[in-house]
């Protein structure tokens, strides 16, 4: 299925990290303020990506932040974007039903739930609304929590069957099907062994049928693979982003935007599905 999210290339789409956090684990609050974040906006764009995904809350444990607090972190930011670039997709990275409604009234048409229906309401709310919707899986943890011995007998087939579950709801709450991605979740309820696991099989997600979202940027399971601290898993992830393209995944969730979308063209042009953008060696 072509998702309402690609450009019609063929070719994966990048969604750009905006973290409205002073907390964030990679960036460490880079823009946390508003100006910052706009700016990163702007770049992120001029890069190539096709959405921005903007988040006011940190995935893992830290402070705790309300849900007025978050609406006060992304709402603002949705808007100035959605007004500066109105054909741009805008993902809001929220658990909370409250917060979606707001952002999808400020301009977003994408609601990354990444914490897999925690709160019930947050896919009725992208279904009210018509917007899109990412199916993700945890494996029942809780919000901003870390997982704890985890286990699946396949947890391949564990994030097939939940998150083609919860596109099913979506699409029952009104979330048209060309609007839903489905996103394995990598460390979330998920350990190191799971994540390459989910990769290594990934073309059984692919099979699906449903656009697959990957975020795969500088996570732990990059990290513990290479044993490399959290700046230092830029090669790692984007080893994982080539490997996981030329299996058909339809987006990355990436911080780094311009490697990202140099790796998905030339795993592209390696495949023949992309001419090269800028041939004279050897032809003159």
């Amino acid at each position: 299925m072509q998702s309402f999210y690609t450009d019609g290339s063929g070719l994966a789409t990048v969604m750009a990290i905006i973290n409205r956090t002073p907390d964030s684990f990679y960036d460490q609050g880079a823009t946390a303020q508003f100006d910052a974040a706009l700016q990163r906006a702007a770049d992120v764009i001029a890069q190539g990506a096709g959405i921005v995904d903007i988040g006011g809350v940190k995935a893992g444990p830290g402070q705790y932040v309300g849900a007025e607090e978050e609406i006060d972190r992304v709402v603002p930011l949705i808007q100035a974007v959605h007004e500066r670039f109105p054909k741009l997709h805008i993902s809001v990275d929220t658990w909370r039903s409250e917060v979606a409604a707001a952002a999808i009234a400020a301009g977003a048409d994408l609601v990354n739930d990444t914490w897999a229906g925690h709160d019930p309401e947050l896919v009725e709310v992208a279904g009210q609304f018509r917007v899109g919707y990412v199916c993700s899986h945890t494996g029942g943890v809780q919000p901003r929590t870390r997982p704890y011995r985890v286990h699946f007998d396949d947890v391949v087939a564990d994030v097939i069957s939940e998150t083609t579950a919860l596109a099913e709801k979506a699409v029952a709450c009104g979330v048209p099907e060309q609007k839903i991605l489905i996103d394995p979740t990598h460390d979330f309820g998920k350990n190191t062994f799971h994540g390459l696991e989910l990769l290594r099989r990934i073309d059984e997600v692919v099979a699906t049928g449903l656009p697959v979202l990957m975020a795969l940027s500088n996570k732990d399971f990059v990290g513990e693979t290479l044993d490399r601290g959290v700046g230092d898993r830029v090669a790692g992830t984007l080893a994982c982003t080539s490997f996981a393209a030329a299996r058909g995944v339809a987006a990355f969730r990436a911080h780094e935007v311009a490697e990202t979308l140099d790796t998905i063209r030339m795993t592209a042009a390696i495949q023949g599905k992309m001419a090269a953008l800028a041939t004279t060696r050897g032809l003159a």
